[in-house]
C-alpha cells in the first residue's frame, strides 16, 4: 500500500515521508508536489528506496508414463 504523510509545521516547513514504494520511483511521485511546496531543504532515503523488486516465475512440467501390465 503507497502512503504519503505530510506534517505541516508552524514555522511552514513541510515534511513528507513516502511508504510503500520500492525504489527510485517514490521521487517520481512525490516530484509535482515538491514543485508546489517549495525549496526541498533535505530528502532521506529509506530502506524501501534501496530495495530491489523481486520477479518470481514458475514454469511446471508434468510427464506421465503409462505401463501395461
Amino acid at each position: 500500500m503507497e502512503t504519503l504523510e505530510f506534517v505541516i509545521y508552524p514555522d511552514g516547513r513541510v515534511q513528507e515521508k513516502v511508504t510503500g514504494i520500492v525504489g527510485a520511483s517514490c521521487a517520481e511521485v512525490t516530484a509535482a508536489i515538491e514543485a508546489q511546496l517549495g525549496q526541498v531543504l533535505s530528502t532521506e532515503q529509506t530502506s524501501e528506496f534501496f530495495a530491489q523488486t523481486v520477479h518470481q516465475s514458475a514454469t511446471a512440467t508434468a510427464q506421465t508414463t503409462f505401463s501395461e501390465w
